[in-house]
């Protein structure tokens, strides 16, 4: 499955990650000692939605632009649709955290494509503690952890592109989660099959993850469209499930989706 961003930036799955990305960050900011956040697939950092590509799939059409007309709501949920707010860009991952960074923050952002990478450099050159990596996320992680800050959040969200990717996927984050075991992991996944996903999830907690929460999202299935992605919150931060309920309560009947969780791990 190749799942290159720049056609489903700002779609129903891209909503409910960032929504996610948006409640970890900003628990993090609740301590004042500092955090460091890698994003080990980055893309391009922003994404023009009235580019061709977007337009081509029109995803966003039934993912974010069905949320502009939101007013008020709770904390992330504010918080992440004032940074989505633009009407034709849209920011990926690495953009809305380097928004959310504090003068003691840091951001790592990788990306292996060099196209992609140039725009990445771009977007993020504003931004004093953001730096980005050209190079292959799955080979960085592990050397990058654990942060000096000793605090963190890690995001694993690749295009899914080759046969074995989860399998790959599910030995980095292994690798990562033994350097650094504390870390808050949000790993993101298609769900193309139950049982693929299943085993996918299954091979992360076998790294011996104590605190795991899987959040799935799922809309009408559209031929050749995406209908249903996971994520895999690692060590989530007390009382996340119950936020990002709160979150999702007026946005899901406008995205026409369902949402579940459910516990894999805990302590």
């Amino acid at each position: 499955m190749n799942y290159r961003h720049a056609f489903h930036a700002g779609n129903f799955a891209d909503v409910a990650k960032h929504l996610a990305l948006v409640s970890v960050l900003l628990h993090l900011r609740r301590k004042e000692t500092p955090f460091a956040v890698i994003d080990s697939h980055a893309g391009r950092g922003t994404y023009d939605l009235g580019a061709a590509d977007s337009l081509r799939t029109g995803e966003a059409e039934a993912g974010i632009d069905r949320l502009r007309d939101i007013s008020g709501g709770p904390e992330a949920l504010t918080a992440y649709l004032e940074l989505a707010q633009q009407k034709d860009a849209y920011p990926g991952s690495p953009l809305l955290a380097a928004r959310l960074l504090r003068p003691q923050d840091r951001l790592v952002a990788i990306e292996k494509h060099p196209e992609d990478g140039a725009v990445l450099l771009e977007t993020l050159k504003p931004f004093r503690k953001a730096r980005v990596e050209i190079g292959d996320g799955y080979a960085r992680l592990p050397a990058l952890l654990p942060p000096p800050e000793r605090r963190g959040l890690v995001l694993i969200d690749p295009p899914y592109e080759a046969e074995d990717e989860f399998t790959t996927a599910a030995h980095v984050f292994t690798a990562a989660y033994r350097r650094f075991a504390t870390g808050i992991y949000l790993v993101w996944f298609p769900v193309k099959s139950t049982a693929e996903a299943d085993g996918f999830c299954g091979e992360v907690l076998a790294a011996g993850v104590a605190k795991a929460l899987r959040f799935d999202i799922r809309r009408q299935a559209e031929a050749g469209r995406l209908a249903a992605a996971g994520l895999l919150v690692v060590n989530p931060p007390w009382q996340f499930e119950e936020g990002m309920r709160e979150n999702l309560a007026p946005v899901l009947p406008l995205l026409e989706a369902e949402a579940h969780f459910t516990t894999l791990a805990e302590n």
